[in-house]
């Protein structure tokens, strides 16, 4: 390989006392997608942290072109060529999507005074149009757009480059977590022109089909070390997941378990909200029933409007035969109905509060004393048996949820839904931006929990996950359900037909 563009040497970032990385060494080609994989706390993230400047290594060095740079700062990240488009959103929602592109850029002038809005949604909309989502209205406000929409425009937004800052690097982290895809295969195209054009990607996804379609090589962290660097073509999906969890995962998926009863769990006939019309099913105790569609089709709002954060417009629900009531979500926890959020940094998690605090936060009215004072020792105790079934890595209870890695914070908000044994669980993209490991102890905890008589309801964009876990799919189109499909001998090309409305 020629000089590489970016090349980093024995990285290392401790964070008292505890090494967070301990050798993040990476040579980057131009015109590349390189992948960097790990099981989340690997390094992975660190090692992006430090080169976008956000905090600097203990030890270590960076050349870009060969020559040794300091990045002590996000400026200088930038002018050095890097760009960044991170996995959680940050988006301020009451502004437009032209003025959420331009966040932390200066605007456009008139007369080196007046903020020029034709200039700026000019520009907004020529950053779309390279996307090819010119659907999306610059002066629309962020908020009204769907997540997929809104995570379309913040990597548009890693495209605007200003005079004399070029990009040589685009460091994706997870960029395709909430898109469909359908976006997903733009964002792919533009990958593949950026590359053409000599630029090159530093690609993070715990994906391993995307990885292995669009990487040319793939380096591997572990336990906070570069163990490996390949070539894409010359290892298998198996030998990748040893060098990222030092142990072999036989499945994929864990294997079914009959259900110990057979009886109706949760029954909607007609049921509508805003966003959904006439949704009928029914769960059983021990099924798992998949949902899915193309993005905004309305799987989310089924879970939604089950749980009683949306309004419930018409038709019945019922929960073990009883028909419910309209209600709120604390009502719906209180009949058993546990939920786990789509986002679970925005809608699932009090990032600064204790693990402890984070895990018991639906059950304070069972751990109460006479449903007035809560014993701290209790809910620590509950909390760490919860947390040991989950299979949670954190220094205990009262370590603050923002410390852990993103696999860990989905394994808190699990912890929470099934600490109060519910009956139903309503899981929105339980494992989103997870990496292999604890994707696998996600899995085999449903596996489990459904064996056991619970009734889950899984919405998840990752086809091949809903065919390897649910039982049955049901296909949303546009807020309607339009099938209900049993998972045996289903592919996801059937899957996909149906999500657009063609026969499967």
């Amino acid at each position: 390989m020629s000089v590489p563009v970016l090349e980093t040497r024995s990285l290392a970032k401790s964070y008292g006392g505890v090494p967070a990385l301990k050798d993040g060494s990476l040579a980057i080609a131009r015109g590349e997608v390189h992948a960097l994989m790990g099981e989340n706390g690997a390094g992975k993230s660190t090692l992006i942290r430090i080169l976008a400047g956000a905090t600097t290594a203990d030890r270590g060095s960076i050349s870009i072109e060969g020559v040794p740079v300091s990045i002590d700062n996000p400026t200088q990240s930038r002018r050095l060529g890097l760009r960044f488009i991170h996995q959680e959103l940050s988006i301020i929602p009451e502004l437009s999507v032209a003025e959420n592109l331009f966040l932390g850029r200066p605007y456009p002038r008139r007369m080196g005074f007046f903020a020029d809005w034709r200039e700026l949604n000019r520009r907004a909309f020529s950053a779309l149009d390279a996307l090819d989502i010119g659907h999306i209205d610059p002066n629309q406000k962020i908020a009204r757009l769907s997540l997929g929409d809104q995570m379309l425009v913040k990597i548009a937004a890693a495209f605007l480059d200003e005079d004399g800052e070029a990009a040589r690097i685009y460091v994706m982290d997870e960029p395709t977590a909430a898109l469909t895809s359908e976006e997903s295969e733009r964002l792919f195209k533009v990958i593949a022109g950026l590359t053409e054009r000599g630029r090159s990607v530093i690609y993070v996804s715990h994906r391993m089909d995307e990885v292995m379609r669009i990487a040319k090589r793939v380096s591997v962290l572990r336990d906070g070390e570069t163990v490996a660097t390949r070539i894409i073509a010359d290892i298998s999906k198996a030998e990748m997941i040893e060098l990222m969890t030092g142990r072999r995962i036989a499945d994929a998926y864990p294997r079914r378990h009959a259900s110990a009863v057979n009886t109706s769990a949760l029954r909607l006939a007609a049921a509508s909200s805003p966003s959904v019309c006439e949704v009928t099913f029914d769960l059983q105790a021990g099924e798992i029933l998949g949902l899915t569609g193309l993005s905004g089709a309305g799987q989310s709002e089924i879970l939604r409007l089950v749980v009683g954060a949306d309004k419930w417009l018409g038709g019945t629900i019922e929960l073990d035969g009883r028909e419910l009531k309209a209600g709120t979500p604390a009502e719906r926890w209180a009949d058993g109905i546990a939920y786990v959020p789509r986002e679970r940094r925005r809608e699932g998690l009090l990032p600064r509060a204790s693990i402890s605090d984070n895990t018991v936060l639906a059950h304070l009215r069972k751990l109460s004393r006479a449903g007035i004072l809560c014993s701290r020792r209790k809910e620590l105790q509950c909390s760490a048996e919860i947390a040991s079934r989950v299979k949670l890595k954190s220094t205990g209870g009262r370590q603050p949820v923002f410390q852990l890695s993103g696999g860990n914070q989905q394994k808190v908000v699990l912890a929470r839904a099934i600490l109060g044994g519910p009956r139903v669980l309503l899981l929105d993209e339980p494992t989103r931006g997870v990496d292999v490991g604890a994707k696998f102890d996600i899995h085999t905890l449903v596996r489990e929990l459904a064996a056991n008589g619970v009734a889950v309801l899984l919405a998840s964009s990752d086809l091949s996950e809903l065919i390897g876990m649910a039982d049955r799919i049901l296909v949303m189109r546009e807020g309607r359900q339009v099938a209900i499909v049993p998972t045996a001998g289903l592919t996801q090309s059937k899957l996909l037909a149906l999500s657009f409305g063609e026969p499967a």
